[in-house]
């Protein structure tokens, strides 16, 4: 469902006076809303207020539901070319073994070619936290092993008791 803010229009405009504008964007001047409503109906269009925040407000002639249809037309064709990223996780610890290390690399490699960012974790429990250096040496192994896939948007750093970094496919 689209939602289109609603405008005001023909009786629903409560202003004294309004800055017309002309179907085809001719400037009219500032009108009496009765003399702008009276000019709408003899062109059979609506009154439209585009600018209500305007000193006067602004109003102008349109057909309102071929405006409308054009309005979620272009929101539809807007929402076609937005691309969704995901943050897909992947989780390591200070001691993963090689092979692990390589299984979680490929997964990652596949979540980067799709378009999708990487979020790497390596959690520390207990006294692994004595030890961050392993855990630096862990994480830069594994980014060096997706370089041909993806790039760090920002150094490691720790959350918690994690060490976090994110990756962002390369544009290829």
């Amino acid at each position: 469902m689209l939602i289109i803010k609603e405008l005001q229009i023909n009786e629903q405009i409560r202003d004294r006076e309004v800055r017309l504008v002309s179907d085809t964007g001719e400037q009219l001047g500032i009108v009496p809303l009765k003399e702008a409503l009276q000019m709408a109906r003899e062109k059979e269009l609506d009154l439209v207020k585009v600018a209500p925040e305007a000193k006067p407000p602004v109003c102008k002639f349109l057909d309102y539901g071929k405006y409308k249809y054009e309005i979620s037309k272009k929101e539809k064709e807007s929402k076609k070319k937005q691309k969704i990223i995901t943050v897909k996780e992947i989780r390591l610890r200070p001691r993963i073994e090689e092979n692990d290390l390589m299984t979680k690399s490929k997964m990652a490699s596949k979540f980067l070619e799709k378009g999708d960012k990487v979020k790497v974790v390596v959690r520390f429990r207990g006294r692994e936290l004595g030890h961050k250096e392993i855990g630096f040496e862990v994480i830069n192994n594994f980014i060096a092993k997706l370089s041909d896939f993806g790039k760090p948007e920002a150094r490691p750093k720790f959350e918690g008791n994690s060490l976090v970094v994110m990756l962002e496919p390369v544009e290829k």
